[in-house]
């Protein structure tokens, strides 16, 4: 992430929070994240046209949608996230991309990768980093299921106790 280098407010977990917002906002499901040189290609599943009325369930067309964010459109979900935040607390979160993105993208973070690669259905997600190191880069594969990422927010308030007391 070219413009994010440097500045500790914008990074893996910001960046993708904000993107996991944008997800959120437009009903996407069964998402596949990709790391482009300038900005996210951002894929997944929507729902349009279902109903539920007393006479009939519609359960609506299911079609692929994707966008391409650039980093600019990243810098304006950051700012509109951080206008929409409470008390901070994640695990008060809705559930949902957000939240999961976010506490992943820490993760992710704490790697320190080139570029990132995720595929995610019903709650799981599978992770690809391109890790540099003294030998050269490489790709290292994780895998978070639905509990793993609700173990990941349950310890965030910890992590987040820690870097404020490390200022």
């Amino acid at each position: 992430m070219r413009i994010y280098e440097g500045s500790p407010r914008q990074d893996f977990e910001e960046v993708l929070r904000s993107i996991g917002a944008f997800i959120d906002g437009h009903g996407m499901r069964d998402i596949v994240l990709v790391e482009i040189p300038d900005g996210f290609l951002v894929q997944g599943l929507v729902t349009a046209g279902g109903s539920t009325s007393a006479w009939s369930d519609t359960v609506g067309t299911v079609s692929k949608e994707t966008f391409q964010f650039l980093d600019d459109d990243i810098a304006k979900f950051m700012e509109e996230c951080v206008g929409r935040r409470g008390s901070g607390d994640i695990a008060a979160m809705k559930p949902g991309y957000e939240r999961a993105l976010r506490v992943v993208g820490r993760w992710m973070d704490e790697q320190h990768p080139r570029d990132i690669f995720l595929l995610e259905q019903d709650g799981a997600y599978v992770i690809r980093l391109l890790l540099a190191g003294q030998v050269g880069s490489h790709h290292q594969l994780a895998e978070f299921t639905h509990d793993d990422v609700e173990q990941l927010v349950s310890q965030a308030p910890n992590l987040r106790a820690r870097a404020i007391g490390a200022d």
